[in-house]
């Protein structure tokens, strides 16, 4: 029987936690087994985009700016916060001066704020606007939240923090109903070098018994101009996608896997659909 492959795309910070989650299932189900019954499946890293944060005293001045009239924050990614902190380089409220409601689309950007101090001050802990439902845990749910938090929309300023080229949704939504809306970008995605050896390993794993994780649109458009300079477009004909969200699986599709299958987004959904994978390999015929 040959040992099932996980293949997590996502960047290497962050992809460290979910490895880890991953790492400590597989040890669970592995207990519950004999090892010669079930090898224990590899994880590979394949960070498909590299996160590179701004670093200029521009982008923080506009930042800090626009903070003092905003009556809104959108944080897009954990990415988008963790980059915009470093460039501000201090407590959040002092910067901003008194607590802006902050809008996120799900549990990872929610603990990220947490990380940095965010929604948990002692004294007026700043508001934070999430979407309760896993299933909603995107731009639209987080829409579906926030547009009846005011009376009305028009002349409320939003800054809208996220990478460099990032989905104009939400913003389109927000300035129909008359808002506002700076987008500054805080990080950039440089997609992984076609001449990277991690594409070697990554490609020559058994299909049949191959999950790949993709977590980004963007990546997974990355992956399949790779393949298609690489002519191994067919390569993803046999192989099995985990994505988070219906517009990663539409994407993936597009690219050629044939097995795409859905979850709910944050690393626990995650883990949960790897296993319940994992459990069906292990019930296959080999």
């Amino acid at each position: 029987m040959r040992s099932a492959t996980l293949v997590v795309t996502r960047p290497s910070g962050q992809a460290n936690a979910l490895i880890e989650a991953l790492q400590a299932a597989i040890a669970s189900i592995g207990a519950s087994r004999r090892e010669m019954d079930w090898p224990r499946p590899q994880i590979l890293a394949l960070p498909l985009l590299t996160i590179v944060p701004k670093s200029d005293l521009n982008t923080s001045s506009a930042i800090r700016s626009a903070l003092q009239t905003a009556d809104l924050a959108v944080f897009v990614s954990p990415n988008a916060i963790d980059c915009t902190m470093r460039l501000l380089g201090g407590d959040w409220q002092s910067i901003a001066g008194r607590p802006i409601p902050i809008g996120v689309v799900g549990q990872s950007s929610f603990q990220a704020l947490q990380r940095h101090g965010i929604g948990v001050e002692a004294n007026s802990p700043t508001p934070i606007w999430m979407p309760s439902d896993p299933t909603a845990w995107d731009s639209e749910g987080l829409w579906s939240v926030i547009q009846s938090r005011f009376p009305s929309w028009a002349g409320r300023r939003v800054v809208l923090l996220r990478g460099d080229g990032g989905r104009e949704w939400l913003a389109d939504q927000l300035q129909s109903v008359g808002a506002h809306v700076e987008a500054m970008a805080v990080y950039s995605r440089i997609p992984l070098s076609e001449s990277s050896p991690l594409w070697g390993e990554a490609l020559d794993t058994d299909a049949e018994n191959t999950l790949w994780i993709l977590t980004s649109s963007e990546a997974v458009r990355h992956l399949g101009a790779v393949l298609k300079q690489r002519g191994r477009q067919d390569y993803v004909a046999g192989v099995s996608a985990l994505c988070p969200h219906h517009n990663i699986a539409s994407s993936a599709k597009e690219i050629g896997f044939a097995t795409v299958l859905e979850c709910h987004s944050g690393d626990a959904a995650l883990v949960r659909a790897v296993v319940t994978w994992l459990e069906a390999s292990l019930k296959k015929p080999h």
